[in-house]
């Protein structure tokens, strides 16, 4: 086991962060900032590919391996004998720093990414830290809704040699905690600080908040997992095959189950703003708007959802150009309860590839209305798309199963 303090033993997603970076030579530390880290491995100062390379295999049998700082420090050591590097700062205190911020930062990434199921988050600062940050001491404790803004600034390692870490918390957590809900969140105050004296695109001011380190200000991970959300295509999902002869079905289709009835108050009035109806899809997910989290489908496939589901690539929210907004729960509630979930592939000509589509087919008879709404989310790799309508004869229900059944809702 590593020394340390990033918090356990080596975990999946954990590794899967650190393996997923891209090398990158810096003449500093200050050549990328914050959210780039979730993409670069960088060391600051080593400007060779070579020497980077090196390094990275170094850290990562620190990650998947548990070498522990003395290990390191042998590699450290070979590596700058193999490439005459010339590094600031004594050889302790650099061999330190390169070692536990990368093991602290993709320690948290893969927390960011496990944290997700749980709706509350508690700061929890190390006792045992010699030199403790005030600011750090005054959060300890503290519980937030896992989508507060707090923790897209906050989230530790809050600086260099932090050792803070957050645990989730379930709300039946509280009465434990002596707690009647989350706290409120602190006050954030911005302050300036310079960075970069010696770097040599030459020094800049920035504002971060009171209590974090410059370039610890952001969340290890978020940016990597809000990436994942898939974007929206550009055209909806067809009757049948979608744009290709897909897979044929292997059986005469079954009836779907029965729809459950909807109230009213299911479809979103007109008139609300996109913000508003891209939180109530949200809502019904159970998402915090602002920061992206995990859903899993009925079969255990998981989806990276956010607003970034429903923006364009100017980054403007688009929810009403197809007059679906009154719908969005209903969208939502088929990919999380669907009637039906189907694998089909469909061969793109342009790319000369083949990518596999999973469609959520969801009927809901909602009061009111003569039909029931008809709700169909698509899902590739290439991105997602999605109907919601209420369909007659003229839109056959068995038009939209087409492919291999993966899922069928049970009729209690």
């Amino acid at each position: 086991m590593s020394q340390a303090a990033h918090g356990s033993l080596p975990f999946a997603e954990q590794s899967e962060f650190f393996r997923r970076k891209v090398n990158l030579p810096t003449d500093g530390w200050t050549d990328i900032y914050t959210r780039e880290h979730d993409w670069a491995f960088v060391v600051a100062g080593a400007n060779r590919d070579a020497i980077v390379t090196d390094f990275r295999a170094a850290v990562a049998k620190a990650i998947d391996d548990g070498a522990t700082l003395e290990d390191f420090r042998k590699d450290f050591d070979s590596i700058v004998a193999k490439h005459g590097w010339d590094y600031n700062g004594g050889r302790n205190w650099r061999s330190r720093v390169i070692y536990d911020t990368n093991l602290a930062t993709s320690y948290a990434a893969g927390r960011w990414q496990q944290l997700q199921a749980a709706p509350l988050w508690q700061y929890d600062h190390q006792d045992w830290v010699q030199t403790p940050r005030p600011e750090h001491q005054s959060w300890d404790g503290l519980v937030l809704e896992q989508g507060n803004p707090f923790w897209q600034t906050h989230f530790p390692p809050n600086g260099w040699g932090c050792h803070c870490k957050v645990r989730g918390l379930w709300p039946r957590d509280l009465q434990r905690l002596g707690k009647s809900g989350p706290d409120q969140a602190p006050e954030i105050n911005l302050v300036e600080r310079v960075i970069g004296q010696r770097s040599a695109i030459g020094p800049r001011t920035v504002r971060v908040p009171e209590g974090i380190d410059p370039g610890f200000e952001y969340s290890p991970g978020s940016a990597r997992l809000r990436s994942a959300i898939p974007p929206e295509r550009p055209d909806p999902p067809l009757h049948g095959s979608a744009g290709g002869p897909g897979l044929p079905n292997r059986r005469p289709l079954d009836p779907l189950p029965p729809p459950r009835p909807l109230p009213a108050s299911e479809l979103l009035p007109q008139g609300l703003t996109e913000r508003e109806y891209v939180g109530a899809y949200l809502q019904t997910l159970g998402v915090q708007p602002g920061a992206p989290a995990i859903v899993r489908d009925p079969i255990g496939e998981r989806l990276v959802v956010g607003e970034e589901l429903f923006r364009d690539a100017r980054g403007n929210l688009k929810v009403t150009k197809r007059g679906r907004e009154q719908y969005m729960r209903l969208l939502a509630r088929a990919l999380v309860d669907p009637d039906e979930i189907w694998a089909r592939v469909e061969w793109l000509h342009s790319q000369a590839k083949a990518v596999v589509r999973r469609r959520y087919v969801a009927r809901f008879p909602v009061e009111g209305q003569e039909t029931p709404a008809l709700a169909v989310f698509e899902l590739g790799a290439d991105g997602w798309s999605g109907v919601t309508t209420f369909h007659g004869v003229s839109q056959p229900e068995d038009e939209w199963r087409i492919g291999v059944l993966l899922y069928q809702r049970l009729v209690e």
